[in-house]
């Protein structure tokens, strides 16, 4: 981890683990005793089955593949990215059965423009039955160890990786336990599963949404692990950030966690960035990154997970000095290439623009 600007840590990545503060512990098991997947670039045509509207401003939507092949099986925290009909790709969480293969389901907030959507969410929400897209993968970037217990926390839409987790714990007899928060009830996507899973477990699961219990601190989330649990959590950086701080404690053996956006910029050195093309030169500020400082200016420049790891946003360099913090780039490939998403330059950085 860079302290600089900081992003997603390795366990999302290549490895199952991270050491963090000496404290987070290295555990390394596949395939939560299936046979394991292998991450390849698979492209896989798929045809719109279904879209249900799965909670305010939530869409889940079945895809179903196009050639009547079955499609590559996937362990839960597994994601593919969709390429959608206006040449955008977005990664989204595979949040149905991992042993269905008929069919692929993923949900969809609506995040508008005006509130820091870069339009892939709002073009989702208007897909209909019978349209077709193009998927690549299934590849997991938060892989489901094996541990003695867990605590899942889901924010809003971060349930998507996070039910299939729950449901491989339930369907094991694992010890669990489960805490979804959210703005309100209506906000919660998956609801009707989720109260039939408290129906079976009331002291497992817990929903708090915050118009009826108050933003939940980390301490009290924490308090709901079994002892010596894996604590996974998705959801916004607010409510990772607060998880973090709140460790280490007795109950939480390991930390593995994704966003879903873009995590802050902390204490970077400003620099800026010229483009080839015109000779424009962009200001990049100390708590930006190089990506939202080139969309004030080119608001159509392709990128998608913004963490670092999809391999969408890299722009060739022409010349400069680049700090690179994302994990995608080989180190040929970094002689070369800037992923605009996470890393930062020093002084002024030329990219073929």
């Amino acid at each position: 981890m860079v302290p600089e600007a900081p992003v997603p840590d390795d366990l999302m990545f290549r490895t199952l683990g991270r050491v963090v503060d000496g404290w987070e512990k290295l555990m390394y098991t596949t395939g939560r005793g299936r046979p394991e997947v292998r991450e390849v670039d698979r492209r896989l045509p798929v045809r719109v089955a279904s879209v249900r509207r799965e909670a305010q401003d939530v869409v889940s939507i079945d895809l179903d593949p196009i050639d009547r092949s079955r499609l590559p099986r996937w362990d839960p925290g597994a994601h593919v990215d969709v390429m959608l009909p206006s040449g955008r790709m977005r990664q989204y969480s595979l949040t149905g059965n991992p042993d269905d293969t008929t069919s692929y389901r993923i949900a969809v907030r609506r995040i508008r423009e005006r509130d820091g959507g870069g339009g892939g969410s709002l073009e989702m929400h208007t897909l209909a039955v019978g349209d077709e897209l193009m998927l690549k993968g299934p590849r997991n970037a938060f892989p489901f160890i094996i541990a003695r217990s867990y605590l899942f926390v889901a924010g809003g839409i971060g349930i998507t990786p996070i039910l299939p987790m729950v449901r491989d714990a339930v369907a094991r007899g694992d010890d669990w336990a489960f805490v979804y928060t959210g703005r309100s009830r209506a906000s919660l996507a998956f609801m009707d599963e989720i109260s039939e899973l408290a129906e079976r477990f009331p002291d497992r699961v817990h929903v708090w949404p915050d118009d009826e219990f108050g933003t939940p601190r980390g301490e009290r989330i924490l308090a709901a692990a079994p002892h010596g649990a894996a604590l996974y959590c998705c959801g916004p950086p607010p409510m990772i950030d607060a998880l973090r701080g709140s460790v280490p404690v007795d109950n939480i053996d390991t930390l593995h966690f994704e966003r879903f956006s873009a995590p802050p910029v902390i204490a970077g050195e400003p620099f800026a960035i010229e483009l080839a093309s015109t000779g424009e030169r962009i200001a990049v500020g100390p708590d930006q990154s190089a990506l939202s400082a080139l969309r004030t200016v080119r608001p159509n420049i392709a990128y998608s997970c913004q963490q670092g790891f999809c391999g969408t946003c890299p722009v060739r360099v022409i010349s400069g000095e680049v700090t690179h913090r994302d994990r995608f780039l080989t180190d040929d490939m970094r002689g070369e290439l800037m992923a605009t998403c996470v890393s930062r330059g020093t002084g002024t950085v030329v990219l073929d623009l």
